[in-house]
């Protein structure tokens, strides 16, 4: 019944103010009841009275209708949203403080909805991506139990690398959750740029080649290390799994006018268009089925949105090349509020490779 009223004409949206629309409600109901019992003077009055009541009566119904019906609207959807039906919308139409906290309800009510299907898809995903590895490595330690495999070095490699999979999840939606709640304050620190990307080489383990170009060799930078750390591991955990295996990665790290860039690239079968953007997103893989967790990139994004900067898939005739940003901008104190990454720029060179 309330869904059918509510698309009912509103004569008294256009009104800002609550409290305008009240003595408008008012005034119409007593100047028609007045213009009525005018007209109907010469009738017995308790006719003539009870006529200007019901005239005021309906014209009151009239008006008040648009004031009132968010309010039962919102009710009903309240109500709704109570028993998990987040899909009810309140007509926001008027100008006034109620048609304001129909705005408001309507947009509280699209973020409920968009936060259980958030949470439902990471359930689901979740699950998924722990089904997985746990079914290999009991399927594994099944084999060994019942004597049908050996416990020798290529089987217990094999569930080791189930267990560094379960690990690299779990550490995953540790630092998902830490991201999403807000909880990870940058520590700012000074850091020499070629020997924070051969560190970070050095925790990745894939049969690709990895070349280090820094411009200049000896450049300096300044920012959070133990998160743009994970940023160039995670990149180049992504490149080294979709490089063919004997090709070469490159990271390539040079200051710029605004900050400092750091790009990853790969001889792999590239990122589409109309993918660049989603591959930023959680549990998106690209259609790659290479046992990744589908977090990394997403982790890598809100680490370099940390420190105000960007992160995109950029043109690359061949393979895959994803590349950061890192704004330089500390103020004269050299205290950066905003962790962003000031460097500077001794000369030009060229780093080592590994």
């Amino acid at each position: 019944m309330t869904r059918g009223w509510s698309w009912l004409p509103r004569p008294l949206d256009p009104l800002a103010s609550f409290k305008a629309k009240v003595s408008v409600l008012v005034g119409g109901a007593l100047l028609l009841a007045s213009v009525t019992f005018w007209f109907v003077a010469d009738w017995p009055f308790r006719y003539a009275l009870l006529l200007a009541l019901v005239v005021a009566l309906v014209l009151t119904q009239i008006l008040a209708h648009g004031m009132t019906s968010p309010l039962r609207e919102m009710t009903a959807a309240a109500q709704a949203m109570a028993r998990g039906d987040y899909s009810i919308r309140v007509r926001a139409s008027s100008r006034d403080e109620v048609g304001q906290l129909a705005a408001a309800f309507n947009a509280m009510s699209a973020d409920l909805a968009a936060a259980e299907q958030y949470r439902r898809e990471l359930i689901g995903n979740v699950s998924h991506e722990l089904r997985t590895p746990i079914s290999a490595l009991h399927a594994v330690l099944e084999n060994v139990v019942d004597g049908v495999a050996e416990p020798d070095t290529a089987t217990m490699r094999t569930a080791l690398s189930q267990t560094e999979r379960l690990g690299r999840l779990v550490g995953d939606l540790l630092d998902l959750s830490k991201l999403e709640g807000g909880a990870i304050v940058l520590d700012l620190d000074t850091f020499d740029v070629a020997e924070f990307l051969r560190e970070a080489v050095e925790h990745t383990h894939a049969d690709v080649r990895t070349h280090i170009r820094v411009t200049p060799t000896d450049l300096v930078a300044t920012g959070d290390t133990a998160r743009l750390h994970q940023v160039v591991v995670n990149l180049l955990d992504n490149a080294t799994r979709h490089a063919p295996s004997g090709s070469r990665v490159v990271v390539e790290a040079e200051s710029t006018r605004n900050g400092l860039q750091i790009d990853v690239s790969d001889d792999g079968p590239g990122i589409a268009p109309a993918e660049r953007e989603r591959v930023f997103e959680r549990f998106i893989r690209g259609g790659s089925t290479d046992g990744g967790t589908g977090l990394g990139l997403a982790i890598a994004r809100w680490a370099v949105e940390l420190h105000g900067g960007t992160i995109e898939v950029v043109d690359q005739s061949v393979g895959c090349r994803i590349r950061v940003h890192i704004p330089s901008g500390q103020d004269p104190s050299g205290h950066d509020p905003s962790g962003h990454i000031p460097t500077r720029q001794p000369h030009s060179g060229e780093g080592d490779t590994k």
